[in-house]
């Protein structure tokens, strides 16, 4: 289920002078369609350039036309030879689990619904996220650590808070690049590990869950 891009459609060939602005754009952060029409279609219109300009900085550009939506990411450099410039984090173990299962849940929309939105509130992501905790979980304490794992999660741009609908968010389908199917594929076996750390304290001093590069420049 992919959103329809309107401005596909009446995409038209970029100007070299652009070209500073779309690589601009892209080192503040995820670029979106939706939000950046006029920056979009330079893009669309320079993407070879565009590719061959942020390779010189060790970057490769993410764009996915029919999803639309691009950004920066950094090459493998096993050697560790050239400068990072898009930021590497680590997640918490609680943050991984969190996002894991939003998107096994996007993956299940995409394949039974004809709607384009993954629309959840947070009753519905506590409702996903408890089935892997302790029946001796503290309720309480369980969703003011959730509480916290979702603002994360917001910050980090894959779910957005709707405005004027209390504790409902859309699941950014630019989850489905960072969460990509080498990681689902690994998804048993790190659900194994999530539950095997659950049985003890649930949500608390819990191994780090894995690295996202972020969109955000140094």
């Amino acid at each position: 289920m992919s959103p329809a891009n309107p401005s596909s459609a009446q995409t038209v060939a970029g100007t070299p002078e652009q070209l500073p602005a779309v690589v601009t754009r892209l080192f503040k952060g995820v670029m979106y369609a939706e939000s950046d029409e006029k920056v979009w279609q330079s893009l669309l219109g320079l993407t070879s350039q565009v590719r061959d300009y942020v390779s010189v900085l060790g970057l490769d550009l993410i764009l996915d036309e029919s999803e639309g939506y691009a950004f920066l990411r950094s090459r493998e450099d096993p050697d560790g030879t050239l400068p990072r410039l898009i930021a590497r984090r680590t997640l918490t173990f609680n943050v991984s689990l969190l996002l894991a299962l939003l998107r096994g849940r996007m993956l299940e929309f995409d394949t039974n619904s004809s709607e384009l939105r993954l629309i959840m509130t947070e009753q519905d992501i506590a409702d996903m996220v408890s089935v892997f905790l302790p029946e001796s979980s503290n309720e309480a304490r369980v969703l003011d650590r959730l509480g916290a794992d979702i603002k994360k999660v917001v910050e980090l741009g894959f779910l957005r808070k709707l405005k004027g609908q209390a504790d409902t968010y859309e699941v950014a389908r630019i989850l489905k690049a960072y969460v990509d199917a080498q990681w689902l594929e690994e998804f048993d076996a790190r659900l194994a590990d999530y539950r095997a750390t659950l049985g003890g304290e649930p949500l608390a001093g819990a191994p780090a869950g894995g690295a996202v590069e972020t969109e955000e420049s140094k």
